[in-house]
Parts: C-alpha cells; structure tokens; sequence
C-alpha cells in the first residue's frame, strides 16, 4: 500500500472515477454473476451474501489503466428534445462553477464513490454503509425492502433503498439535486456532464469471487436522455488496507485556495 494507490489529496479530484448502468425497471432481466467453482461467499447471520470490507472504487472490468473512469460516450442514449441543453454545461472560468468540489462542495452519487479512493462496506442484516475515502462520503442503504422516503428535500446523493433478488443486492437511488454527473470535462472543458433532478440510479452488487464484487450501475435520466444504458464493473477486496482504515479527509467549504493555488486573494 503506497500514497499513490491511497492518496488522498485534493489534485486526485482531476480523476475521479465515473460509470454507467444497467436496465432499470421495465428493462431486461438480470442474471445472477456465476460465482468461481467451489467457491462459497461469506454470509451474514441471516444468511445473506457479506459485502464488508475495504475495495477499490468500482472499475470497468478488465481496465486497461487506473486512470479516471467516465461513462462511455458510445453508450449515451440518445437526447430527449432540449435535453442536451440540460447535460452539457460549458466551463465559465469560474472555479466555484467550473469545479466546486475545490470549495469542498459535495461530489455527489455516483462521482465520489468513483474516484480513485478506498471504499469501506459495513453491513448487517438491516443496513450497508457505504464510505469512501473521498470527502468521507458516507451513504446508508437499508435493505428491509422499504420503499422510498416521499416529501423529502433532495440530496446530492439521493434517497437510497435496498432489496434482495437472491444473492445480488439491488439499491435504488433517486431523488437527486441537479449536479454534476462525472468527471470528463477534464477531456473535454466544452462537455461537463451534468444530470438532472429527475436522475435515478440502481446498483446490482454480487461477489463473484474471494476477491471481487460484480457492480452494475443503470443510470436513468428521464428529463435528458430517452433511455436508460448500462456498464458492467468491478471491485476489488483490498484487506491489507483494514491495517490503517481510511485516511482522513479534511475539506473547508470556505476554502480560498481552490486546488491548492491560493494565487491572488
């Protein structure tokens, strides 16, 4: 474990990780992710598959890099009319704009949980915690089936709840702010990707090995695109990082220096 695979400064947001999906209500059927011969996954005290532990960030599978993960730009459903004006969202050259995480403004779902930071999973029969290293951001899914809070102010990481279809677990996110949805305007300045607040989301998470979680994550976005698409990823265990946990992070949300160059004041 060395600093360039933990770092936890704020220059990695340049890179932060972001995915794509799989279909989501209405859409295709999914199938269970075979599990490695002979392998059995641990489980919990009701007999549910345990996700707990530290992983890497969910990657595309067989990457060929560490770098940045962005949704595939071929894989975007077409635009709904006006929705184009609504995802792309040109740089201005002003930072509190441009890249307001460098005001410690929170990354959002899925952006944080997809830079190249440490996960921590907790979980018990009731509720997976979800923290990244990033920001510290935390999320509580509980997984009793419940449905979704209604009149509730929206978040920038969404009312998230949780079920079971066998040994894959489904969480359903929804009711987002506006915000930005991944980090390819490091590509290209012209194409800051953003979703709307009729945004959704669900993740399917199954161990397929000792090793590896299987993440799936759809996206849906009905006031921008006319469908929903999907990626398939990975995390990785990484149990050697329990030895040290995760690094604190510390941002000020009156931050003067964004990416650490204080310049003129």
């Amino acid at each position: 474990m060395t600093l360039s695979t933990r770092s936890s400064s704020l220059t990695a947001v340049v890179t932060l990780a972001l995915l794509a999906a799989s279909p989501l209500a209405g859409g295709p059927s999914h199938a269970q992710p075979p599990a490695a011969e002979g392998w059995q996954a641990p489980r919990t005290a009701s007999g549910k598959p345990d996700f707990s532990g530290f992983w890497t960030q969910p990657v595309h599978v067989n990457p060929t890099g560490r770098g940045a993960t962005t949704f595939t730009k071929d894989k975007l459903p077409p635009f709904v009319p006006g929705g184009d004006a609504l995802f792309y969202k040109p740089h201005v050259g002003d930072p509190f704009v441009d890249e307001p995480r460098a005001f410690c403004m929170p990354s959002g779902f899925p952006s944080a949980f997809f830079g190249p930071y440490p996960v921590q999973i907790v979980q018990n029969d009731d509720w997976l915690v979800m923290t990244t290293e990033f920001e510290r951001a935390t999320r509580l899914i509980p997984l009793d089936g419940r449905a979704h809070r209604e009149g509730i102010e929206p978040t920038y990481y969404g009312d998230s709840v949780g079920h079971w279809e066998g040994d894959t677990l489904v969480i359903d996110s929804r009711n987002f702010k506006p915000w930005t949805l991944d980090d390819y305007y490091y590509v290209n300045p012209q194409e800051h990707r953003m979703h709307s607040d009729a945004f959704r989301t669900i993740e399917r998470l199954s161990r397929v090995d000792a090793d590896t979680l299987s993440y799936e994550l759809t996206v849906e976005d009905s006031k921008i695109f006319v469908s929903s698409w999907t990626e398939n990823l990975e995390m990785t265990l990484r149990p050697e990082w329990e030895k040290v946990g995760l690094y604190e992070f510390v941002c000020q949300e009156n931050n003067r220096c964004p990416g650490g160059d204080c310049g003129k004041k």
